[in-house]
């Protein structure tokens, strides 16, 4: 006889039946490795199953209750700890059960499943869980950036383009556009979750099951948001795992940008802010040296995230059929890129309200190097009515002459001005000593940008509470979302109640 005594039970791979000998223990390993960060959703799976198919009279009410009280059971000792201990990987629900009440009843819980909706449940209801997590910690850091934005937004500052003085701005200003551009990363993580949390439960490997299983029944069960409409699709499509990568690598893309903004103003060139020394290593023959390892992990961890992106699409690419396992790989790679963005999203919260800011520095040298000639030109298009682009050329003449002769902006004067216009086109401009101070000084070009979005005070505090806005619409949008899934949740345990007491 090929069956096992049911407690001995170790899975269905038995030799004799199908395959004529053991598997490789090092490939069983890997299974059984590959499903243990889904052990708590193929737990859950298990309890929606049994509630829907003893409900729908598929399987007999006293199985259905006698498999119920064993999964509780099993609940009492912690279902991670049993299920690994058990074995088996998705399986071990079931390799649980006919151990302990035989192949008549435990036997009957695979009914109507593959494991191809066991495993998409399984990664469906992790990737969801992860991304809840995912958007917490985003808006962990997009707090903690406005926090900071407020209290900087008079810190003028140079901004760059092309790695050179561009035009004044503010530090607080800067941190609103990450703030920005973290909205938007969790607008994609939202997205990502409402493609994630569909039902591929009841699609088994790719058409179902003649017998009338209830997929809806156990979509709400289990707490997602529709069932998948074509059994096909629900389980031989995972791109779904490529909307969760791509979320998660732009976070990491911001994170390393921004890493990198940190490490520029924090160099010795710079000057601009200090970083606490708990965030720093130091050399082991340099002593004077602090070097900001957080930031060089945060850098580093885009090329992760990347590298995981790059093995998903190859993944993806194979023939729809062609495989089941190599999605794994993709699983590994979103872990590791998520477990990496969760951790720096929050060294980089409690970074940025830790950073010193030298204000002086940042002022002196929002001014030292024409960042404000702009505004030079614009003041000599008020003030003598000539066009833009012949105002841009005597300023670029103007600084020419400036470093060529090696006069500091804010010792430019009137005259020189008047030097460069007669260069460039033959003819002398005015400008009297107030604007020009005035058009010099960095201060006033940031005050001055008083449109929608600009850098001034008045318009970044406006600015400023709508970011909160939306921040806190977001926060309330996690806690629905949260809601909703504990009462998934709350209605599985009562449906396990009334068929226990039935």
């Amino acid at each position: 006889m090929r069956r096992q005594p049911h407690n001995e039970y170790s899975g269905h791979r038995v030799v004799g039946v199908r395959l004529s000998e053991p598997i490789t223990p090092e490939i069983a390993g890997a299974s059984k490795e590959a499903h243990k960060p889904q052990l708590y959703a193929y737990h859950m799976f298990d309890k929606a199953h049994i509630v829907m198919l003893t409900e729908e009279k598929l399987i007999h009410l006293n199985d259905g209750k006698a498999i119920l009280k064993e999964l509780r059971q099993l609940e009492k000792n912690g279902v991670e700890k049993i299920r690994w201990e058990e074995g088996g990987g998705m399986y071990s629900g079931e390799q649980y059960l006919i151990r302990r009440l035989g192949y008549d009843i435990g036997g009957r819980i695979h009914l109507g499943r593959s494991a191809g909706d066991l495993e998409a449940v399984g990664r469906r209801v992790r990737q969801r869980d992860r991304l809840i997590n995912l958007m917490k910690n985003i808006n962990h850091l997009r707090n903690s950036a406005l926090q900071v934005a407020e209290q900087n937004l008079d810190s003028v500052m140079p901004g760059y383009t092309h790695s050179q003085h561009a035009q004044p701005t503010t530090l607080g200003h800067q941190l609103m556009a990450w703030a920005s551009a973290l909205e938007r990363d969790f607008e994609r993580a939202v997205q990502a979750y409402s493609r994630v949390n569909q039902s591929p439960a009841g699609a088994a490997i790719m058409t179902g099951s003649s017998f009338p299983l209830n997929r809806h029944r156990t979509s709400e069960l289990l707490g997602f948001d529709k069932v998948l409409r074509n059994t096909f699709d629900a389980i031989l499509n995972e791109e779904v795992t490529l909307d969760t990568l791509m979320t998660v690598s732009t976070v990491h893309l911001n994170l390393a940008k921004w890493a990198s903004d940190i490490n520029f103003w924090f160099t010795s060139e710079s000057g601009y802010i200090d970083i606490p020394d708990r965030f720093c290593g130091t050399s082991s023959i340099m002593t004077q040296k602090r070097n900001p390892d957080s930031l060089e992990y945060m850098r580093g961890a885009a090329s992760v995230a990347m590298g995981g992106l790059v093995t998903a699409f190859s993944v993806q690419k194979a023939a729809s059929g062609d495989t089941t396992l190599d999605p794994r790989y993709m699983d590994y790679a979103l872990t590791e890129s998520l477990n990496l963005a969760d951790r720096h999203l929050n060294w980089m919260s409690e970074l940025l309200p830790a950073l010193k800011v030298n204000k002086d520095r940042m002022k002196y040298m929002a001014g030292a190097y024409w960042a404000q000639a702009t505004d030079v030109a614009a003041a000599l298009v008020k003030e003598n009515n000539i066009p833009w682009r012949t105002a841009h050329q005597i300023v670029g003449i103007l600084v020419r002459f400036s470093y060529e002769r090696n006069i500091k902006p804010q010792d430019v004067t009137p005259e020189l001005i008047k030097e460069a216009a007669i260069e460039y086109m033959g003819e002398s401009v005015d400008i009297s000593n107030q604007t020009l101070a005035k058009a010099l000084d960095p201060i006033e070009f940031v005050k001055a940008r008083t449109l929608y979005g600009g850098p001034s005070a008045s318009e970044c505090t406006n600015r400023l509470n709508d970011y909160l806005d939306h921040l806190n619409k977001d926060n309330k949008m996690i806690q629905n979302i949260e809601l909703k899934l504990q009462e998934s949740a709350k209605s599985l345990e009562l449906a396990i109640d009334n068929l226990l007491n039935s």
